[in-house]
Formats: structure tokens, C-alpha cells, sequence
């Protein structure tokens, strides 16, 4: 089940660490700033409700999803009463989870606007769609939540080691190629044949989104 819900997620251009256990994933939650926990209660070792409880004590205020076969009504009010932010039962419909996903990170970044957009790009993570100056603009998974992370943090530099973070996941290779044959694709789609670029390399930091051709 872990399997398939990390799948889907990542179909969706999330990036996922999945923990085998209670344990381990409590210190992941500590160690690392999550957007989204997806927790079940049936957990070896500690189990998810003990999970929850820790991470609220401790004030940790990441959204917290409970996804569980447990559907007893005092399950749910135990759930919610710890802090869960929803609470979905299996077995459950893929589309449904992934709109429960989609909810949940509105409310962390409220803030954001619908649409986003710098100069004359413009991206749209409802329909998953990019334009520039009125083209269309088609990216698979991996260069669309590059930029998207890119819009939301215009004219500031991300970082090699968020790109990592944010668009692959723990098991990313720190030695591999793979963001700079990623960036250079995206830097295809998006500033060829345009007057100005908007994607550029500061060296030996990362990257940023900013008007210019320097």
C-alpha cells in the first residue's frame, strides 16, 4: 500500500520519503521540513496515533493526512482529537486521496496565488499547464515541479540541494547528473527562442528565475 500511494504521488510530481515504521518515521518528521505526512495508525513498532501524538507535543505543526483501515467512528474522533488535519479510510479511491493532498497543501501555502507567474510565463498547478507569452508550454513531471518551485520563489536563488529535496527525494544521488540535464531541458522549453531569458545558473549555488540574459 506504502508502494502504491508513493507511486501516485510521485505521478503527481510530489517528492516522497516513505518510513517502514513508527519509529522511524517520527525521526524523519523531526529531521526533515515536510509539507505533508501521510500517516497510518497500523504502524510496526510505535503506532500511528502514538506518531501523532509525539509530533503534536512537540509543537511540529506539518499537515498530518491519516490514511487507515481503521474505521470506526471513535477512531476518527481519536485521530482529530490528536491533531489530524483529515482522515481517510481504506480502501480508498486514488483521485480522492490525491484531492485530500491537493486541499491540505492549500492550506499551507495559502498565501500563494492560484496562478503562478514572473514576466511573461505563467503556470498553472490545477490544470498542470505552462505558457510563455501565449504558447503553450509542455513539461513532464520532473522540469514541472522545478518550475514551479522556481515561480514561487522568484528572484531568489534555490539551491542544487533544495532542487533535490523538493523535486526528487531521499534516495536522490548528490553525485549524479541528473538536475543539470533536467535544467538544461527546462531551459529549452521555456527560453528558446524568447528575447529575454528567465532561467539562469548562479555557479556553485544553484538556480533562479529572473528577467535578463546574463
Amino acid at each position: 500500500m506504502a508502494r502504491f500511494v508513493e507511486r501516485g504521488l510521485k505521478q503527481q510530481a510530489y517528492a516522497v520519503d516513505v518510513a517502514e515504521n513508527g519509529e522511524e518515521g517520527l525521526q524523519m518528521a523531526r529531521d526533515a521540513d515536510y509539507d505533508l505526512i501521510v500517516l497510518d495508525v497500523m504502524l510496526p513498532g510505535r503506532d500511528g496515533f502514538a506518531v501523532l501524538r509525539e509530533l503534536r507535543n512537540s509543537r511540529q505543526a506539518t499537515r498530518v493526512l491519516i490514511l487507515t483501515a481503521r474505521d470506526a467512528l471513535h477512531d476518527r474522533v481519536r485521530g482529530l482529537d490528536l491533531g489530524a488535519d483529515d482522515y481517510l479510510v481504506k480502501p480508498f479511491d486514488l483521485d480522492e486521496f490525491l484531492a485530500r493532498v491537493r486541499a491540505l497543501l492549500r492550506r499551507v501555502a495559502t498565501e500563494a496565488p492560484i496562478l503562478l507567474s514572473y514576466s511573461d510565463l505563467e503556470l498553472d498547478p490545477r490544470t498542470r499547464s505552462v505558457r510563455r507569452a501565449g504558447r503553450a508550454i509542455e513539461l513532464t513531471v520532473k522540469p514541472f515541479a522545478i518550475l514551479d518551485l522556481l515561480l514561487r520563489r522568484a528572484g531568489q536563488v534555490v539551491s542544487r540541494a533544495e532542487l533535490a529535496e523538493h523535486v526528487w527525494d531521499s534516495y536522490f544521488d548528490p553525485f549524479s547528473n541528473v538536475i543539470d540535464v533536467t535544467m538544461h531541458h527546462l531551459r529549452e522549453k521555456v527560453d528558446r527562442g524568447a528575447g529575454v531569458r528567465l532561467i539562469h545558473t548562479v555557479r556553485g549555488v544553484g538556480y533562479v528565475l529572473r528577467e535578463g540574459n546574463k
